[in-house]
């Protein structure tokens, strides 16, 4: 894995996952269930946990929904799905964490939105009293900025004092500016009130690519919490998977990043699952964690008029996902496993060697023979209309051998 220099923060502990910059960075997802519709709620909740979401945030609106988060996270521990539940609350969360203190108990971490609970306006009692429930229930709390629901009120003096300036800022970099003070100002209102350091995430949610790198960059300067990070909506589909990338992957290169989540829009009825995926894919992606084996498989071109090999490159990658879980708690080390499954003669043989197992199809006017490769080396050839099995067993055996556990250690003692 890449040695990116994370920032220095302190380790916040959100249900027994840490998170911080003696930690690993942190995937995290929402639902978009009525949280009162607890089946339903709960289906989706173990969904995403089984996707690899390692946090889950609901919605918590009503007092129904209050009510129905210590059933949810009953059911979810009856089994065995241990994933923290955090509470989004918005408006009223002073009003329900008080009225059912069964909620404030069951939940691992309490989301606040100070544009929402009025900071800054006439007085600060709504955020207060929230703070001082997680205080007693010793949770900590992201306070999350939101352009979209941004503190007028502080907005409204910091442009009216940049219009007095002599040379005044363009609006964009006050309101940028803004989010930041507001996130700073909340932190230091939450110690004030009882909260530690080490129990305060910040985040400054903004749906524009370049405006999220600027604020983050901005934040990062200026206090050692954990830091959430997140298009606050990315959009749909490869709109929404790529501006989630971009802007990610920048500050994350720059060590900037404590846990992450990537706020697709699905489709009517469609994965929620995916921005676990998406999230997971932008880390693993820039070397910083493992998540899953990894197949790079060729575009293709006018090489591979058949459609073979990317129909084997989509199978084995829906093999290694499904397997993964199984995987996961029997062999250390297998989210490491690169494999290559590859189109012709000009890049497959290649490829498939700086792979841990590859396997070169092919091309069009090729020989029908499909040489793999296992750890750089030609291990053997496949012909016929059965190589996607035969090259699924190969896998299994290579997993069988370098990974199962105590392989596993032989095998780091050798290459020590």
């Amino acid at each position: 894995m890449a040695q990116i220099q994370r920032r220095k923060t302190v380790t916040v502990v959100v249900g027994g996952v840490r998170m911080g910059s003696d930690a690993p960075i942190v995937v995290q997802s929402m639902t978009n269930t009525d949280t009162a519709d607890i089946a339903s709620t709960v289906k989706q909740v173990a969904a995403l946990a089984c996707a690899g979401s390692e946090l889950v945030r609901v919605t918590v609106n009503t007092e129904e929904a209050a009510a129905a988060v210590p059933h949810v996270v009953e059911q979810l521990d009856k089994q065995g799905i241990r994933v923290p539940i955090i509470g989004d609350f918005h408006y009223n969360g002073h009003i329900l964490l008080i009225k059912y203190p069964a909620c404030a108990e069951a939940l691992a971490k309490y989301r606040i939105n100070p544009g929402n609970v009025s900071v800054g306006r006439k007085n600060d009692d709504n955020f207060r009293i929230m703070i001082e429930v997680a205080v007693k229930n010793q949770k900590p709390v992201r306070i999350g900025v939101n352009w979209g629901s941004l503190d007028q009120v502080l907005l409204t003096k910091m442009m009216d004092e940049n219009s007095l300036l002599p040379d005044p800022l363009e609006a964009r970099e006050v309101t940028m500016e803004a989010m930041v003070v507001s996130a700073m100002n909340s932190a230091a209102l939450a110690e004030k009130y009882g909260l530690r350091p080490d129990q305060i995430i910040l985040s400054a949610k903004v749906s524009g690519v370049q405006d999220l790198i600027d604020v983050y960059r901005s934040l990062a300067t200026r206090c050692v919490y954990p830091l959430h990070l997140g298009l606050t909506e990315a959009g749909m589909g490869a709109k929404g998977i790529v501006a989630s990338a971009a802007a990610l992957g920048v500050v994350l290169q720059e060590g900037i990043g404590d846990t992450i989540r990537v706020s697709l829009t699905p489709a009517p009825g469609g994965d929620r699952t995916e921005e676990v995926r998406v999230g997971q894919q932008i880390l693993q992606s820039l070397g910083i964690r493992s998540f899953t084996p990894q197949v790079t498989a060729c575009p293709g071109c006018g090489r591979t008029t058949s459609t073979f090999f990317q129909e084997m490159a989509e199978q084995i990658q829906t093999y290694l996902r499904e397997q993964m879980p199984i995987w996961k708690g029997r062999y250390n080390g297998v989210e490491e496993m690169k494999v290559a499954v590859m189109g012709c003669i000009v890049n497959g043989p290649g490829e498939s060697k700086h792979a841990s197992l590859g396997i070169s199809l092919p091309g069009t006017a090729e020989d029908p023979k499909a040489p793999v490769y296992v750890d750089g080396r030609l291990f053997t050839t496949l012909k016929g209309d059965k190589i996607i099995d035969e090259f699924r067993h190969i896998l299994d055996e290579y997993v069988e051998s370098h990974y199962a556990p105590q392989a596993a250690e032989v095998v780091r003692g050798v290459r020590k």
